[in-house]
């Protein structure tokens, strides 16, 4: 970076200034910056000492900026700088270090004002408060705007984590987040909670016999029987392996009990494929059945012997020959 000549020396104008714009006195204006360098910068060249507090302000080329202090938030983001546009400004207000790193993206020119004839501006000329405040308010609203679309996405990540990608039903770790406020929430109120666990009769001579492919096949069927039969307030759950899980709030004995005979006569008939051929002839693949127990929350009861409530019914249920319900 080398100094080509100071701004009074130049063919540049105030108005090619954002900050310095609709002066009142824009020759008392050029006045104070006449001495003020202007460098130049080679393609990918940096800025040297960008850490001082001092503000950039380029005049021709462009500019890339990592660490925005425009934004008030170093996050790595990197912008791009215009002619007319600076940066650097907040630096020199909290009087603290620049933590921008500025790269010229081609041959460019950058006015630099030191920090404290920053200072003798905003005294001597409000046109620079005036833009100055206009300018960080706008960033202010920028970043306020991307910290929102950050927080969508966050939550969006999150919960697209609780997801279970072959089944689409919510995941163990759903389950761990949510059942224990679902139990606390059911005790504080007084209100019914059932949870039912299904397993899917041998799925592993059902794997063995039709191989993985159609194993997943038979866990989507399974999956897709869940979310169409429940209520919008109920919540089905990938437990693990062919393992599911139910929950139904505000639902007492005999209503979850009729919700699992409903379910377990849904996954007899449910197909997991239409058929195969062998020999010419199209032949129906065998249909998935799956053994389901009931659990009703008993008071004191927590989230983990309500479980292995349910699950010591489903144990009856296999017990009792598969391919029906157990409480």
């Amino acid at each position: 970076m080398k100094q080509i000549s100071t701004f009074g020396s130049s063919s540049y104008q105030i108005s090619d200034l954002q900050l310095l714009r609709n002066s009142d006195d824009d020759a008392a204006v050029a006045r104070l910056l006449a001495n003020c360098p202007i460098m130049q910068l080679e393609a990918e060249e940096a800025v040297t000492e960008a850490s001082r507090a001092r503000l950039y302000i380029l005049l021709r080329g462009a500019l890339s900026v990592a660490n925005d202090t425009r934004t008030g938030m170093a996050d790595g983001t990197i912008s791009k700088i215009l002619p007319g546009e600076s940066v650097g400004e907040q630096s020199v207000l909290d009087e603290e270090t620049n933590l921008s790193s500025i790269t010229a993206l081609e041959r460019s020119e950058v006015l630099v004002v030191e920090a404290d004839l920053v200072w003798q501006l905003i005294d001597e000329s409000n046109v620079l408060a005036r833009n100055l405040l206009r300018l960080l308010s706008f960033r202010i609203r920028a970043a306020n705007a991307q910290l929102r679309r950050r927080q969508k996405l966050g939550e969006f990540y999150r919960q697209l984590s609780m997801i279970d990608g072959l089944t689409g039903l919510y995941n163990r770790a759903w389950l761990n987040d949510l059942l224990p406020t679902m139990v606390a929430t059911a005790h504080g109120s007084n209100a019914p909670l059932a949870l039912i666990m299904i397993d899917l009769d041998h799925f592993k001579k059902f794997n063995d016999s039709h191989g993985h492919l159609a194993g997943d096949e038979a866990l989507r069927s399974a999956a897709q029987v869940l979310s169409g039969a429940l209520r919008p307030t109920d919540f089905a759950v990938r437990y693990g392996g062919e393992e599911m899980m139910v929950l139904l709030p505000d639902t007492n004995g005999k209503v979850a009990l009729a919700v699992a005979e409903r379910l377990c006569e849904r996954m007899r008939q449910a197909e997991v494929f239409d058929g195969v051929r062998a020999g010419g002839v199209r032949q129906p693949l065998p249909h998935i059945t799956a053994s389901l127990g009931v659990a009703i929350l008993q008071p004191q009861q927590s989230e983990h012997d309500l479980i292995q409530a349910a699950d010591a019914a489903l144990y009856r249920a296999k017990e009792l020959g598969r391919n029906q319900v157990a409480a």
